[in-house]
């Protein structure tokens, strides 16, 4: 960039450094200029860079082939106007020149409204080289074949122009720009030529008028347009080719008027010419005028021209067109659009401005150094790389739009390779056509309603076509990529498919290395194509093959295109898949994936994609229907007519199945039927890590159609149906969603009389299978898996269902997804059969216990079991007496030894018992002393005793009432007391007071509920031992009823405060078998 700006700075000097000199010769009316090459060359003018510049163009032959002598004309008298070309130029007088013409001064120039220069000869040059500013006014113009300006700004005003249409001199010798015979096609330039010549050998794809020429000098066009062909014998009718305009300026190009180097008109009778050439060299161009150099319209339209600017900004108000001209001959075929070279940014645009053609515009050089940034291809545009081998390569990004096409190779010559690299390759509404194979190496392919076409033709030698989208391909609208020979996609970021109509289809089809693929709704990938001639020559390798190829087990880690392998679809190397739409294909290997989720709605099918003959091939005899074919089960019999005819055999290994399915009836009969595919998900040594199933995942037979109407239904029977293919799993985890399908079915039979087809094979190969606490559920199946045969219709047989298997299952697990046993059985030895898992032994089974699950099943006959409740103890379930029992030699030595210590009790209680019962130091009333009788035979506690009854007597002589508890003193009928006082004591108590005494003593005499427990139980087990428990509890309860009336109730009942104050009121006494008494004094 800092190049091209000072490049241009001196440029500008070496133009003021050219109007000082031509102000000191101004004087000379007659100035020697030489044609050289093309390049104006002012003898005395010797500086360098300016002379770089004029010499910056490839030399090109002019009007004269020899050098000519140019006459520099002044102001007022040759332009006939006013003021000086050194000063300030005026022109206001319609000129019409005959010769080259070089207009040149320090000053500045001035074309006044409605005034034109012209030089209406073909080739004609006018040459303006001034210091100052060129203005050309309204409606004002400049006309001839070449028209160089050098000036420090240019404005062209409305509906002004620089105009060299058709005007156009010879183009460059050795080309072929101008078309021959008398087609009336266009001529050729930047773009080719259009042709309307079509015949029942070709179409107008096949043919063109002009070709193209000097497509090596894009950045310094300066060639003329080329006349297009006539249709008449007689004369030349075609238009002209279009001129050339060179314009370089100091500061900036005003356009609002035109800047024309198009193909002349041929009319009808005659081509279109080609556009010629235009270099613009300024810092900026405004305005909302227009730059063109199109080609001409006419019988067949000339090809655009070509169009080069240096220039750091343009006006979005300014239009620049390279289009092709209108074909009036055939309208849906102008010519090729030309090209447009933006040389700061080194970037090409090729735009047919929505005029459609079938002619190319063709690029046959590439540079290598500097690369070009962009490419665009737009606007109908039909671009064409037509070499055996050609690599395409720029820095930035090939833009497709709106119509553009960008085809590699020759149609009917399919055999070359293509290297396509770039940034991006950004397609909308576009397409992109390769005959051969092709490399295309991008960031980012973007495609939105666009195609990707590859023809790799028949030729074994051809490669297989290579795409790397390393951080993102993306397909939107409809677009489609497809190859009908082998097809790799790699990235390392997101392959997604959005939607409706997008597909990616192959031959043979290999997608790896991305991070993530998602396949949308309505979108689809697909490997082979419709064509079944190409699928059979895939699908034959496996169909009489008894052996499983080595590649679909252990597949190779590289990822690599590989033709030699056995897969029609091969996702490889993939962190996660997303399958919302479709994939297609014979046999489909996810490998090297982590996790793969098919959602509802979405399938991954390799149905009716089998074999069509196969080792199981259903039978047909001459007048009989056909037998389904047979795989994972025997196809069913056709009959038809009285002839019974037997269905395919059963073949595979239902453990590690890897066939495909095998077709029913005859290969040569027109009703025969195809087998179902094969799917294959992780590897032995790569499993997938999850596979989510939410949608389908199918790989069925194909079911017979109804007999063509051309047969005779009593002559021949339907056929029979295919066989169902295989679907093998290697994986971590499973989970099949509600509502979805895993199916390997046989197709049902044709009618009249056709077998149904056998079913395939499903298998399910787990990694690493957790035992014991380790132990997690590989499979949470709520779908559907189906390997049932096919129907057979009218009287022939329905066939034979497939097989469903899963991994050997360790000890303790068992069934297709190795879950444990049910609880009460148990597994000691591996396999999946259900029988395995055999009963626990019922005789080790308490009966109090239940069998427990263990995580991992039960690998052991002594199977775990837990006590029905936990009042019972592990391990017999026994309660805490029957643990007693049983450690004490159980029930009967238990009993003996129980009674003998219940005997030995009762002696030892009988002995104590009046002692204990006795001698209560708190028993009476006692008698008077005349009337007490002391038992001398514990001498100290009588004296105690006698003592301590003398003066209870002494104390209860002056009592007032005595209150009798009501109740038996036992845990059912404690003591209690009447709540209302007796007429004795009414005017002794206050009643208030008193209800609340009895309440408290009450409350007192009450006995708590374990007490009565306790009671009951030893009534029970040991009853000496309940009547020493009854007894001591209402000796107890005695004892705090009198201390509460002794100490701690505070006599508040009593009326007299003299019994209240020496708490001496109240008394409690017990006769003890006698009903016990509580005593009221006198105040």
């Amino acid at each position: 960039m800092a190049i091209y700006r000072f490049d241009l700075l001196r440029r500008i000097l070496f133009i003021y450094i050219l109007g000082i000199n031509l102000t000191l010769k101004s004087r000379n009316p007659v100035v020697k200029a030489f044609n050289l090459g093309g390049v104006i060359s002012v003898p005395g003018l010797n500086q360098d860079g300016f002379s770089e510049m004029l010499h910056s163009t490839d030399a090109q032959s002019d009007t004269n082939d020899s050098y000519s002598e140019i006459q520099a004309v002044s102001c007022e008298e040759e332009l006939k106007g006013s003021g000086s070309l050194d000063t300030n130029c005026q022109l206001n007088t319609t000129l019409i020149l005959a010769n080259d013409t070089l207009i040149t001064g320090g000053g500045n120039l001035e074309i006044l409204p409605y005034v034109s220069v012209s030089c209406p000869i073909p080739g004609c040059l006018i040459s303006i080289n001034i210091s100052g500013d060129l203005k050309v006014g309204q409606f004002a113009s400049f006309r001839a074949g070449t028209l160089i300006v050098y000036a420090r700004n240019v404005s062209l005003e409305e509906g002004s122009s620089l105009n060299t249409t058709g005007l156009g001199g010879k183009p460059p010798s050795q080309t072929s720009g101008t078309p021959l015979g008398t087609d009336g096609a266009g001529g050729g330039h930047g773009g080719r030529g259009a042709s309307c010549v079509k015949g029942d050998d070709k179409d107008q794809e096949d043919t063109w008028g002009g070709d193209v020429y000097t497509w090596s000098n894009l950045s310094e066009p300066w060639s003329y347009g080329s006349k297009g062909g006539t249709r008449s014998s007689q004369e030349d009718v075609g238009g002209g080719g279009g001129g050339r305009i060179k314009i370089i300026t100091g500061n900036i190009l005003h356009v609002n008027g035109t800047i024309f180097a198009e193909g002349g008109n041929g009319g009808l009778r005659g081509g279109g010419g080609s556009g010629g050439s235009i270099i613009l060299l300024t810092a900026k161009i405004k305005g909302s005028g227009t730059i063109s150099a199109s080609g001409g319209s006419g019988w067949g339209g000339g090809g655009g021209g070509r169009i080069a600017i240096r220039c750091y900004s343009v006006q979005e108000g300014v239009k620049i067109m390279v289009h092709g001209g209108e074909s009036n001959g055939c309208p849906s075929n102008s010519g090729a659009a030309g090209t447009r070279f933006d040389i700061i940014r080194q970037s090409l645009f090729i735009s047919n401005d929505n005029m459609s053609t079938q002619t190319d515009t063709l690029l046959l050089d590439f540079p290598t150094h500097p690369l070009w940034t962009n490419v665009f291809v737009e606007s109908h545009a039909k671009v064409v790389v037509p070499l055996r081998w050609s690599r395409v390569q720029v820095w930035g990004q090939i833009s497709l739009m709106y119509g553009g096409t960008l085809s590699f190779g020759l149609v009917n010559y399919p055999f070359s390779e293509f290297e396509l690299i770039a940034e991006e390759l950004l397609m909308s509404d576009s397409m992109v056509k390769v005959y051969g194979a092709l490399r295309l190496s991008v960031k980012v392919l973007l495609m939105w309603n666009s195609k990707l076409q590859i023809d790799g033709g028949q030729d074994p030698v051809v490669g297989s076509s290579l795409l790397e989208g390393s951080n993102l391909v993306a397909l939107r609208e409809g677009s489609v990529i497809s190859s009908n020979s082998n097809l790799g996609v790699h990235g390392q970021g997101l392959l997604k498919l959005y939607g409706l109509g997008d597909i990616i289809k192959a031959q043979r089809l290999f997608l790896s290395l991305f991070y993530n693929i998602h396949i949308g709704t309505g979108s689809t990938l697909q490997a082979p194509l419709k064509d079944s001639s190409k699928m059979e020559l895939i699908t034959n390798l496996l169909c009489e093959s008894p052996t499983c190829p080595e590649e679909l087990i252990h597949p190779s880690e590289d990822c690599n295109v590989n033709a030699t392998l056995s897969f029609t679809v091969q996702i490889c190397r993939v962190e996660d898949i997303v399958v919302d739409g479709l994939v297609k294909g014979s046999v489909i290997h996810f490998h090297l994936a982590r996790t793969v989720t098919i959602n509802p709605g979405g399938l991954v099918t390799s149905s009716e994609l089998g074999c069509r003959r196969g080792m199981g091939k259903g039978l047909i005899s001459s007048n009989g229907a056909g037998g389904g074919g047979g795989h994972g089960g025997k196809g069913g019999p056709g009959f038809f007519n009285g002839h019974l005819t037997e269905g395919g055999e059963e073949y595979g290994n239902a453990d590690l199945p890897c066939e495909l399915g095998s077709g029913g009836g005859n290969s040569t009969s027109g009703g025969t039927t195809t087998g179902g595919g094969l799917i294959v998900m992780g590897s032995m040594e790569h499993p997938l890590s999850r596979l989510e199933i939410f949608g389908s995942m199918r790989a069925d037979g194909e079911s017979s159609k109804s007999i063509m109407e051309s047969q005779n239904v009593d002559v021949m029977g339907g056929s029979g149906g295919g066989s169902g293919g295989s679907l093998l799993f290697f994986l971590q985890t499973l989970t099949l969603g509600n509502n979805s399908l895993l199916s390997s079915s046989g197709g049902h039979g044709g009618q009249p009389g056709g077998g149904g087809g056998g079913g395939g094979r499903v298998h399910f190969d787990w990694f690493n299978i957790a035992t014991g606490d380790e132990y997690v559920p590989m499979a949470a199946v709520n779908g559907t898996i189906l390997t049932r045969g096919g129907t057979g219709i009218d009287d022939g047989h329905d066939g034979k269902d497939g097989t469903l298997t899963g991994k050997e299952c360790p000890k303790g697990l068992f069934g297709v997804f190795c879950e444990e046993c049910p609880i009460g059985t148990y597994k000691d030895v591996n396999g999946s059969s259900e029988a395995l898992c055999i009963p626990c032994p019922p005789e080790e089974l308490p009966h109090r216990a239940a069998y427990t699950f263990v995580r991992g099943g039960v690998t052991k006959p002594s199977c775990p079991y837990e006590c029905i409740s936990d009042k019972y103890h592990m391990p017999h379930c026994y309660t805490p007496l029957e643990d007693l029992i049983y450690a004490l030699g159980g029930p009967w030595l238990f009993g003996l030894l129980l009674s003998g210590l219940l005997v030995l009790l009762a002696l030892v209680l009988s002995v104590a018992r009046m002692k204990f019962v006795g001698t209560d130091e708190f028993s009476g009333p006692t008698p008077t002393p005349h009337e007490s009788q002391i038992d001398h035979s514990f001498p100290f506690l009588e004296s105690l005793n006698e003592v301590l009854e003398t003066n209870r007597t002494e104390e209860s002589q002056s009592h007032v009432h005595r209150l009798y508890f009501m109740g038996s003193n036992t845990f059912n009928q404690p003591w209690h007391l009447p709540h209302s006082p007796p007429d004795e004591i009414t005017e002794l108590v206050y009643a208030d007071a008193f209800i609340k005494f009895v309440d408290e003593i009450n409350s007192l005499a009450a006995y708590q509920w374990w007490e009565g427990s306790v009671y009951s139980i030893l009534s029970l087990f040991a009853y000496p031992f309940a009547w020493s428990w009854q007894q001591w509890c209402r000796k107890k309860k005695f004892q705090q009823l009198r201390e509460f009336v002794r100490s701690e109730y505070d006599h508040a009942c009593l009326r007299s405060c003299r019994s209240r104050a020496l708490y001496e009121g109240l008394k409690a006494e017990n006769t003890f078998w006698k009903e016990p008494k509580s005593a009221i004094k006198r105040g």
